[in-house]
This record gives C-alpha cells, structure tokens and sequence, in this order.
C-alpha cells in the first residue's frame, strides 16, 4: 500500500526564518516536498534557517508558479488553499484527504483566486488574528496527523527526537 503524502506550497515567503521554520515542520511531520514561489526567500536564502538541515532529506524546490507543480503530482493528489479566504472550512471541521498539496497565502498578502479557484478545498485556522506562515503550517501538518491517527509516541519517539541537552522525564505517582 502506497504511503500518504503532503506536500507544501508556500506563496512568496517574506523570511527565511520562516522557510527555515517550515522546513523544519515538514521534517517533524514527515512531508514529501515543500514549493515556493516568488523572489524573497532565495534572495535571504543565504542565513542558515534550516536549522536541522531537513532540506537534504526533503527537497526545497522553487518553482513560478504552484499550480505547475500539481501535473507531477499523483492524479488523487487534493489542492487544499490554506489562508484566510471567506467561504473557507474551519480547520477544526475539515478532514485530510490522503494525499494533498497544502498552498499558504503569504503573510503579507493573500492567495490569488486563480489558484483559489482551482483547489478542492479551502480552509482557515480559527484564531482571533492571524498566524504567521510557519506556525500556521505546524498547525496544519499537526492537525492532519492527528486527525489521521498516523501521530507516533512513546519515550522512545521522545528520546529520539529532543535535543541532546534534553534529559527530563516525568513519573506521575
């Protein structure tokens, strides 16, 4: 059986802290590939923001335009817009498709309606305000494997993946 699969694409990126941020939420969440458009991150691409280098296991791909992306995709694969768009399904209602191309809005600005137009669904993260790309996309990413039931845990998960510096555990009595 085929492995579900997310990709990311993230409309004209203003940082690379953020890009840095979501590469390394497409890690933690296991993603097959993140996109991007525009001209702003490769300008700053040079500050080291992937700071756990996932971009060698996961491949960061410029691109003009992300709806080219979605030919080379798996014909089942669903184009799902995240950003605030009115008529958009609350996160907390939507359900995951099992192979989608999640596209976020840029922090400054919004999705255009060609590429709204074009996606099977349309979803918003309720908040009062806004989130900013990166932690919208760990919000997402984390809703979709818990939602599917695909969240490890464990201590072993826990000891695989903190920080070398991390040695704490809790023993309720």
């Amino acid at each position: 059986m085929k492995k579900a699969s997310a990709r990311i694409g993230l409309t004209n990126p203003k940082s690379p802290t953020n890009v840095g941020a979501v590469m390394r939420a497409a890690g933690c969440f296991e993603a097959d590939a993140v996109y991007y458009t525009g001209e702003r991150y490769e300008r700053a691409a040079q500050f080291h923001t992937d700071t756990k280098s996932v971009s060698q296991r996961i491949p960061l791909t410029g691109v003009e335009c992300l709806l080219d992306v979605m030919p080379q995709l798996d014909d089942d694969t669903q184009l799902v817009c995240i950003d605030l768009v009115e008529g958009a399904v609350s996160l907390a209602e939507f359900e995951h498709p099992e192979n989608a191309f999640y596209i976020f809005g840029p922090e400054d600005g919004s999705l255009s309606q060609s590429v709204v137009d074009r996606a099977d669904a349309a979803v918003y993260i309720p908040t009062v305000g806004c989130l900013n790309l990166a932690a919208t996309v760990n919000v997402v990413l984390y809703d979709r494997q818990a939602k599917r039931g695909a969240a490890k845990s464990g201590d072993a998960l826990i000891r695989s993946s903190r920080d070398r510096n991390n040695s704490v555990s809790f023993n309720a009595e």
